[in-house]
């Protein structure tokens, strides 16, 4: 191992309050060091430094998709192919990618330059067809930008195009800084008002600012809409232990594709609700787990907190207050069940992303067996406001306990996709207007994300967007997610996609959803095939059901609810496949 690796990775671990708990980033750093690649001495070596086995070590490697240990070319070409992507055409551009470098999928070309994969998510549903080469994003991508694009990495250069997308802000708290030129920057965000909040958070005492969190009835925003102040309250009072924060920015479910807008447009907003956030619960230490694909916005986020802690808002006696907190970015490396609370712990840990058992919860027994506290991007980010305007401006916003401004990713058929602000409770019907409407006729719309129940043209004609009217319509407000699917779309071929989703993304740990993904995926995939029955039908129908409520995490009901959805639903384009 080359000394200025070793020397990284002493820096990384500094940052932990264990060694082991620096494996990614380790991983990470010792991959982009050779090449893409980690060799097994490599391996070898880091084990031996954080002070963990070499099987360990390896079953980490393993489990993340991110981590290679076998070359690829200069240039790694990764296609997104999930449902949002293959709405927008992705299996086109893949195909046309293939053709273009005369290669099969997986193989490299003969001058080592290009190698293509095929992808779950990259986060993009919303500008997709999107190509991650190594660790830059290519969006909005059409067959001559993908002409364009391999000429010009065979010159060497990078093309610099701009992200495409559109947003709208009718709240503007959320988005209010997105598309300005200083968007990211600490200047920009004072000269806002930035960091106000924060101020009157220290002016106020920790249980006050718990109060103002609980009176404001903000609800999590990541999928199951728990309130979060009642989630602060958890926190066991005048703890022997160390107490941290821990920022969900994983966004790994397809469709989802919101919190990169905070991230990437208004760092200081969600470092501003981190550090109250930490206030109001004792927290010394924040981690703010990223996906591991969006390493440019880590780089945001980096630059942000030392911005941040220059400034005086982050690190030791925060404003002159005496309060101290800091922000570690922590970049997973490819597991969409580590967005599951307990899993990601698990692996900012050091660990495989494997979903723990509960109770103990994390405000009990988390980060290191210590009290915890996980909320995701856009949850942290409304509470400056709260802080800054008080709980009864927030509930202005919004339907009775749906209170609050909401992002809204718009996929699919639509003409304008993109992320959208409303207050919780807006017409689905204005949201697809501000998305510049269906392209086509609508069939069918996931209002949540890939893991809600999808929803007929009929039935979401009056839906609301907040999570009791969602729940009154047979699906759930879940992120926001919103896929839409015009006539065009064949749901049997919907489902497999969904389900060849959830099959490689299960952490293998359930029985249930380690084998019973791949059954439903054979089965599925024989109807398509025409070779399928009636009773491959039902036994998909009581596989299903089967896995219901029968998982450690909520991932084996993340596909088998939907997927029963689909079934009931669109029943007669599944018999019709049926010999």
């Amino acid at each position: 191992m080359e000394d200025s690796l070793r020397e990284r990775i002493g820096m990384l671990t500094a940052r932990y309050p264990s060694k082991r708990a620096a494996l990614l980033p380790a991983l990470h750093a010792a991959q982009e060091a050779n090449d893409g690649v980690i060799s097994e001495e490599d391996l070898s070596s880091l084990a031996a430094l954080l002070g963990v086995s070499p099987s360990h070590a390896f079953g980490v490697v393993s489990f993340y998709t991110m981590f290679r240990t076998k070359p690829v070319g200069k240039y790694h070409l990764q296609v997104d192919t999930n449902l949002p992507a293959t709405l927008a055409g992705a299996e086109e551009i893949l195909k046309h990618l293939l053709k273009h470098l005369g290669i099969k999928l997986g193989q490299t070309t003969r001058d080592g330059l290009f190698t293509v994969s095929s992808v779950e998510d990259l986060g993009a549903s919303g500008t997709c067809p999107v190509i991650q080469v190594n660790d830059r994003y290519y969006e909005a991508m059409t067959t001559d930008k993908v002409d364009a694009l391999i000429e010009s990495l065979r010159r060497g250069e990078w093309p610099e195009w701009p992200v495409a997308g559109y947003f709208e802000s009718e709240c503007n708290i959320l988005l209010r800084r997105r598309g300005r030129p200083d968007s990211a920057s600490l200047e920009g965000y004072l000269a806002d008002g930035g960091y106000g909040a924060l101020a009157k958070a220290l002016s106020m005492t920790p249980a006050e600012v718990v109060d103002a969190v609980k009176s404001a009835a903000l609800r999590g925003r990541g999928g199951a809409g728990f309130p979060a102040g009642l989630k602060w309250g958890f926190v066991p009072k005048n703890s022997e232990k160390p107490v941290y924060l821990v920022c969900n920015a994983d966004e790994g479910e397809p469709g989802t594709f919101k919190d990169r807008q905070i991230m990437e447009f208004d760092p200081h907003l969600l470092l501003e609700g981190m550090a109250i956030a930490g206030y109001a619960i004792g927290a010394k230490r924040g981690f703010l787990y990223i996906r591991g694909e969006f390493s440019w916005i880590a780089r945001i986020l980096e630059q942000a907190i030392a911005e941040a802690r220059a400034a005086g808002k982050l690190g030791d006696n925060i404003l002159d207050s005496g309060f101290e907190f800091d922000v570690v970015v922590h970049r997973g490396a490819g597991s969409y069940v580590c967005g599951e609370e307990t899993a990601l712990i698990e692996s900012i840990e050091g660990k495989r992303g494997h979903p723990r058992i509960r109770p103990p919860f994390p405000a009990q027994e988390g980060l290191w067996g210590c009290p915890t506290v996980v909320n995701n991007v856009e949850t942290l980010a409304c509470v400056p406001y709260i802080i800054e305007h008080g709980a009864d401006a927030f509930r202005k916003i919004g339907p009775n306990n749906n209170f609050g401004p909401k992002l809204f990713g718009v996929s699919g058929h639509v003409n304008r996709p993109g992320v959208f602000e409303f207050p919780m409770g807006v017409p689905l019907s204005r949201v697809l207007e501000a998305a510049g409407g269906v392209k086509g006729e609508l069939k069918a719309v996931i209002v949540g994300g890939l893991s809600t129940p999808l929803l007929t043209a009929a039935e979401a004609a009056d839906v609301r967007l907040d999570y009791e009217s969602c729940l009154k319509s047979g699906t759930m407000l879940g992120s926001g997610a919103i896929i839409v699917m015009n006539q065009t779309v064949s749901i049997p071929r919907a489902a497999l996609r969904l389900m060849q989703f959830y099959a490689h993304e299960s952490c293998g740990q359930c029985t249930p959803c380690r084998q019973g993904t791949h059954t439903i995926v054979h089965l599925l995939q024989t109807l398509l095939d025409g070779h399928g029955t009636l009773q491959d039908l039902e036994n998909i129908e009581r596989c299903a059901a089967t896995i219901r409520g029968a998982t450690l995490c909520p991932g084996g009901d993340a596909f088998a609810v939907p997927l029963g959805a689909m079934i009931r639903k669109f029943r007669p384009e599944f018999e019709a496949l049926c010999k």
